[in-house]
């Protein structure tokens, strides 16, 4: 509708409700004036959608160049696009402040919140802020891109550094690769302090007290509900935690002995096979249990078969289209990076894009044969999939539900990666299915990604929002980010940190500006929706025993939830396909029921605990 329709339409209302009044003199002026401001803000909304879509394909594509060939050039533009569309963006917020939410429409005072709240990273209106905050933005991106270190005589990347922290056994080696990664991260911290600073700033002018209050305030309720919220979610999950960190320790201890890994306290981070221990499924071979092992390695499974990285994003678009969608579009076989190009510094950290709020779908990967990277197509091709599957909502509803919901919906799939689907796609045979006797096998590894993630996942933004928050002070950075590790995840570093050490910010999303708190949230929710796809089709087995490959019918629902975007409150969506408006880790407690059972039987007579 056109705004000279919209001016019509409205002089014609009026006209409407003073003809139905049976006294001319008393037609309500609230009512009319409560229209009037509807029809304002909707022409508002209007303009700012169009202007903010517009923008944000000039924007997205400066940012994909940037990610996938960093230079000076590169980085320069991409600065350039941030600092226009961080103006425009804030510039729109500030004019939306003329109108009153709480008397609009819902669809409306949503969209309001949305454009308010939605930014990351909110640049001061002031003149210079959005261009300074910009080019400090993609400075720390680039640096995080482009880090190396000596190892061993030669320059090494972080892809290097973690097939090494992966694969070796030797602790020794594994604290020298631990260690020279985090030399990366130093000479971002003034950078980071000044963003923050700048952030902050722009936060308090759209009207927040801090960007953490900010972030949280996306959520469709406040941010102390929650925070209590989240609390109240790992409450429910730590005991299976404490419990895998205790079992996890005693096989390190037996592996490298005292001198190495204490039986008692807590774990180094380097033994765990992670850079950031934040998923050990590495070091199953050093914690699997003494019952019947799995007959298969998937590694050297899709090695034997000729996979490559193409064939596997190949299969996981097919795994999407067995459930009745369509087939990805040519262009993101054109456009995607999804191996490490030659000659090229780039991004390497797996993402998934959207470029024009329509088709244009892509991945950004240095894809590798492996168990690890069959798992993250699957749920990079979830973003892509969420997105197209959005695409016809409106600008500002063109989004998850929540954040967390876009990281659930790709790792919701994975679940269903199991011994029946590889059989499915011939990747084991018969022979190689595992009976009943390898599920504490079975269930050992994915515990070791899913359940060990989690503490992580709040530690990231809880350190981030006492940063925000003002609480935490650049000089005690460091100090605060393993006290939080230590609290929660029972984690400490291979050995003293350098006085000048900014180990958070050799976390991608830390330097990157990811809000962290959609992961947690997202472990929560994969569960609960693979419950709920499992019960549609049938299954009455374990939970870690269905696959819902195949099966159109849940893949019919599991879309339109989808299609939903964020133009409704997440209970709405979270109860179109779960039956339940609250996020629950009951399905994370059910699945694992049986690996619990084992825990504890090998913990005990431990300490655990740290």
């Amino acid at each position: 509708m056109s705004n000279l329709m919209k001016s019509v339409s409205a002089a014609a209302l009026g006209l409407l409700l003073v003809s139905c009044t049976p006294d001319q003199d008393r037609a309500d002026p609230s009512a009319i004036a409560a229209e009037e401001a509807a029809i304002a803000a909707r022409t508002f909304l209007g303009r700012a959608e169009t202007e903010m879509a517009e923008m944000n394909k000039v924007a997205a594509q400066a940012f994909w160049n940037q990610a996938t060939d960093i230079t000076p050039e590169t980085n320069a533009a991409a600065a350039d696009a941030g600092a226009k569309a961080t103006k425009l963006v804030v510039s729109l917020a500030n004019e939306s402040k003329q109108f009153d939410i709480s008397q609009l429409p819902p669809d409306l005072s949503r969209k309001m919140r949305i454009l308010r709240g939605g930014i990351t990273i909110p640049a001061p209106s002031r003149e210079g802020a959005a261009e300074e905050l910009s080019k400090l933005t993609t400075d720390l991106d680039a640096a995080y891109g482009t880090g190396k270190f000596e190892y061993q005589g030669k320059m090494i990347t972080l892809d290097e550094a973690s097939t090494i922290i992966e694969t070796s056994r030797n602790p020794a080696v594994t604290r020298a690769v631990w260690e020279g990664w985090h030399t990366i991260s130093p000479p971002m911290k003034e950078d980071y302090g000044a963003m923050v600073t700048l952030a902050n700033e722009g936060a308090r002018e759209l009207g927040y007290p801090s960007l953490d209050q900010m972030w949280l305030s996306g959520y469709d309720m406040a941010p102390e509900q929650m925070e209590a919220e989240v609390a109240r979610l790992w409450g429910q999950v730590e005991p299976l935690y404490k419990e895998l960190h205790c079992y996890t320790r005693a096989a390190l201890n037996q592996k490298y002995g005292e001198a190495i890994q204490p039986a008692t306290g807590p774990i180094r981070a380097d033994l765990l096979g992670n850079m950031w221990a934040q998923q050990w499924s590495n070091i199953y071979d050093v914690v699997q249990p003494p019952t019947a092992p799995l007959k298969y390695d998937l590694t050297e499974r899709l090695v034997e078969q000729g996979y490559t990285p193409i064939k596997m994003v190949e299969t996981a678009e097919a795994f999407f289209v067995s459930l009745g969608l369509d087939p990805l579009p040519q262009t993101f076989w054109e456009r995607s990076m999804i191996v490490r190009p030659e000659g090229r510094e780039v991004q390497c950290h797996a993402s998934a894009w959207d470029l024009d709020d329509e088709e244009d779908v892509r991945i950004k990967m240095c894809t590798e044969v492996n168990s690890e990277d069959f798992y993250t197509v699957h749920h990079e091709l979830g973003h892509n999939y969420y997105q197209r599957a959005y695409k016809d909502q409106d600008f500002l509803f063109k989004n998850g539900a929540h954040d967390g919901f876009h990281e659930a919906i790709g790792d919701f799939v994975s679940l269903s990666i199991t011994p029946e689907y590889f059989k499915q796609i011939g990747l084991i045979s018969d022979a190689d299915m595992p009976g009943a006797d390898a599920d504490t096998a079975l269930l050992m590894q994915t515990a070791l990604d899913k359940i060990a993630f989690l503490p992580f996942a709040i530690t990231v933004d809880s350190w981030r929002w006492g940063v925000l928050a003002g609480e935490t002070t650049p000089e005690n950075y460091n100090t605060a980010w393993w006290d939080l590790r230590l609290q929660n995840q029972g984690i400490v570093p291979p050995g003293p940190r350098p006085a000048d050490a900014f180990d958070p910010g050799a976390k991608y999303h830390i330097p990157g500006n990811t809000p962290y708190l959609r992961y947690f949230l997202s472990f929560i929710m994969q569960f609960q929706f693979h419950k709920a796809a499992c019960e549609q089709a049938g299954w009455d087995g374990p939970l870690h025993r269905c696959s819902i490959y195949g099966n159109k019918e849940v893949g019919a629902r599991f879309n339109e939830m989808l299609k939903a975007g964020n133009s409704q409150p997440w209970p709405d969506t979270l109860e179109k396909f779960t039956g339940t408006r609250e996020m629950d880790g009951s399905a994370i407690i059910e699945y694992f029921d049986p690996l619990m059972g084992y825990l504890k039987e090998q913990n005990a007579g431990q300490t655990c605990g740290w």
